[in-house]
Order: structure tokens, then C-alpha cells, then sequence
């Protein structure tokens, strides 16, 4: 386990590791199993492992590291949308109310359409900065801060205030921040949520969710259901996310110092409007931001007015891919209105990766430059 004193690089190499043995790896190679042996009179209740979809000593180191770095205990699961959808069926019952970003991550408000309504649950929505409705009579509140792909943030320690008031449960998707740029459970969240195929992982590879807690009831509630839903991720994509944490403290340094310089630098164009990164002070939720995060993300939004304009910047880009999600190596620009997302058509949400900072600046603005007006 590692100490919490630690710096966050220094958290982020040794984390989850097992105790040094001779003759053993720093991380152990990943466990490829379905079923185990298991003892013949006393059964699985013999050894830490009966069978792979609840069993996984890889898994589990996984679980230490990400539960390490969050601030609580921690579940994977096999996508950020099977950890949250899991998270909202294994809490909530018909007749519950659950409030939701309405500017938040696109798939979860369908989901709630599809799945959560025609079960019965009630779904209320609000915008990450606000206003709220009253939170009487709600089971949960989600919210999603920094929102993707807006990047506005909510003030998470005065919502956990009031929803704690109102006996309602908190519950925080960390996927952009990532638990080095915020962790809610210090800010009186419940329950964090998040995709870990983002800028968790950041090698675009693979696919990961987790939920993580300090309470004991909704941890067993939670692991219930991934068990019996079996939305567990295979040994070899934990193995290659416990790998990939121990540089998430030099990639997000960079990613981060990147997104300011480029956000500078459309700051000072006329061509770009609606320009949103949270480290910036002219920036709207740049007071919560400053107050309740430890570093700034890698992801700005701005707007190019057209599709037919995002198109050229990209094409006249070198090192900004086109590609959806976002906390990569790469950078990457994803125009969000063609995955369905309600965006403008000219929104683009970018995700700076680890160029170095100076090249990458200098590809935007000539890659701006030649796309033209809108």
C-alpha cells in the first residue's frame, strides 16, 4: 500500500503493487483464468479464488491501485458505461429519483431514457454549474465535473451539503479529472464513477470503468451486481491499466501544461468562440476550479462554426488525430455533434496528448490558419 503522504508521482509508480519478493516482478503478469482449482471438501471458501468472473488476483491488484489513488475502495469493471449504468441499477428502485447532468456525458442521459425510466425510476435533470432543484424525496445525485464535453464544474463539497441534507446519495464521475486532479470522496462525495479508458489508462488501448467508495453497504451492493452481470474486465486489459498508471502523473503534466498553452493561444484568435478550460481565469468555472482541483485537465472545448471548418483544421493538422475519447498520447479532435451529442456542429472538444508543447501550438495555429473562416 502506498503511502498518502507520497507525492503523486511517486503514488502513481507503487501503487497496488504487491511486497517486494526476490526473484519476482514489480507487477506480476496477468493471470489468465476462468475456473481455479478448488479444494475438495472445503470448497471455493478454501482460497481467495473459485471462479474468474468474481475471482481475479489481477483484478484485485488493479482495484488496490485505483482504490489508492481515489481515496476508497474500488471496484473495475469492463467500460466507464458498465460501471456507471451498473452503478445507478445496483442503487436505485422503481419510484426512486435520481438528478443527472444534463450537460454531461450523452450515453447516460440515453440510458436513463431507455433503461431507467421504463423501470420506473424518476430522472430529473440540471447543469453541472447549476441551479439545482431541490434535492427532497431524491435517492442519488450524479454529477460529472469537469462536464464532458463542456467542461463546466460543480461546486462538489456545497452539493454534497445539500444533498447530504436532503438524505440523498452523491455520486461523481472523475473521468476527466482523474483522481490526481480531484478526488470527490475527500469533498464529500459518495461514490466516484469513471471511465478509466480516458486519460486514467491514456494509451488508447483498452476499455475500463470503476466505481470506488469508502461505504461498506454500497460496495457490497455494487460488486453484487457486477457478479451477477458479469461486466468484469478481462485479466490482460487490468494487467495493461495497473501498467500504464505508474506514468499518469508525468501524462497528465504534460497533457495539462499543453492544454494551457494551446487555450492561450485560441484565446487570442478571433476565429474561435466559446472557448472553455477550467485553468483559465477568464474562464466561468475557473473559481470552483482553482478552489476544488489539484491540477487541470488535458481537454478544452471551443467552437470552429461549422463541420466543413473542423474538417479542414483537422485535415490540415499533423499531430491532431480525428478520434473520439479523449486523455491519450495523441492529441485528438472529436466533433461531438456527429456522435449524436448536443452540440453545435462547429464544437469541438480537444484532447492535448504529450507532444512537446511548442509543436504542438505551432501545428493548431497553422492547422487554424489554413482551414480559413467559417
Amino acid at each position: 500500500m502506498t503511502d498518502q503522504n507520497w507525492h503523486d508521482g511517486t503514488r502513481c509508480v507503487h501503487a497496488g503493487l504487491p511486497d517486494p519478493v526476490p526473484g519476482a516482478p514489480f507487477l506480476p503478469g496477468p493471470v489468465f483464468a476462468a475456473p481455479y482449482h478448488v479444494d475438495p471438501r472445503e470448497g471455493p471458501s478454501a482460497a481467495p479464488n473459485g471462479y474468474g468472473r468474481p475471482d481475479n488476483p489481477t483484478r484485485r491488484l488493479l482495484e488496490a491501485a485505483v482504490g489508492e489513488l481515489e481515496g476508497g475502495d474500488c471496484r473495475v469493471f469492463a467500460s466507464g458505461q458498465a460501471a456507471i449504468t451498473g452503478l445507478l441499477l445496483a442503487v436505485l428502485r422503481p419510484g426512486d429519483t435520481v438528478v443527472l447532468p444534463a450537460d454531461g456525458y450523452f450515453p447516460v442521459r440515453s440510458f436513463a431514457a431507455d433503461t431507467l425510466e421504463t423501470l420506473g425510476v424518476r430522472v430529473h435533470y440540471a447543469p453541472t454549474a447549476g441551479p439545482y432543484p431541490s434535492f427532497d424525496g431524491v435517492r442519488m445525485v450524479l454529477l460529472e465535473s469537469p462536464a464532458n464535453p463542456g467542461l463546466d464544474v460543480a461546486d462538489i463539497p456545497a452539493v454534497a451539503e445539500a444533498a447530504h441534507a436532503a438524505g440523498a446519495l452523491l455520486a461523481v464521475d472523475n473521468t476527466t479529472a482523474t483522481p490526481l486532479g480531484q478526488r470527490p470522496l475527500d469533498l464529500g462525495a459518495d461514490v466516484v464513477v469513471a471511465s478509466g479508458t480516458k486519460a486514467l489508462t491514456g494509451h488508447s488501448d483498452l476499455l475500463l470503468g470503476y466505481v470506488a467508495t469508502r461505504s461498506a453497504p454500497l460496495l457490497e451492493q455494487v460488486t453484487g451486481w457486477r457478479t451477477t452481470t458479469g461486466a468484469v474486465p478481462g485479466a490482460f486489459d487490468a494487467w495493461l491499466a495497473h501498467r500504464s498508471l505508474a506514468t499518469l502523473d508525468l501524462r497528465l503534466a504534460r497533457q495539462s501544461a499543453n492544454a494551457e498553452a494551446v487555450a492561450r493561444a485560441l484565446a487570442a484568435r478571433p476565429d474561435v468562440a466559446g472557448l472553455r478550460w477550467p485553468g483559465l481565469p477568464t474562464d466561468p468555472a475557473h473559481p470552483v476550479a482553482a478552489r476544488q482541483m489539484r491540477r487541470m485537465p488535458g481537454v478544452l472545448s471551443f467552437d470552429l462554426g461549422d463541420a466543413d471548418r473542423v474538417a479542414r483544421f483537422v485535415c490540415a493538422a499533423r499531430l491532431v488525430a480525428a478520434a473520439t475519447s479523449f486523455g491519450g498520447l495523441h492529441t485528438t479532435a472529436d466533433r461531438r455533434a456527429q456522435w449524436g451529442d448536443d452540440t453545435a456542429p462547429g464544437f469541438v472538444r480537444l484532447s492535448c496528448g504529450v507532444e512537446d508543447t511548442v509543436d504542438l501550438v505551432a501545428d493548431v495555429v497553422a492547422a487554424l490558419d489554413a482551414a480559413g473562416t467559417a
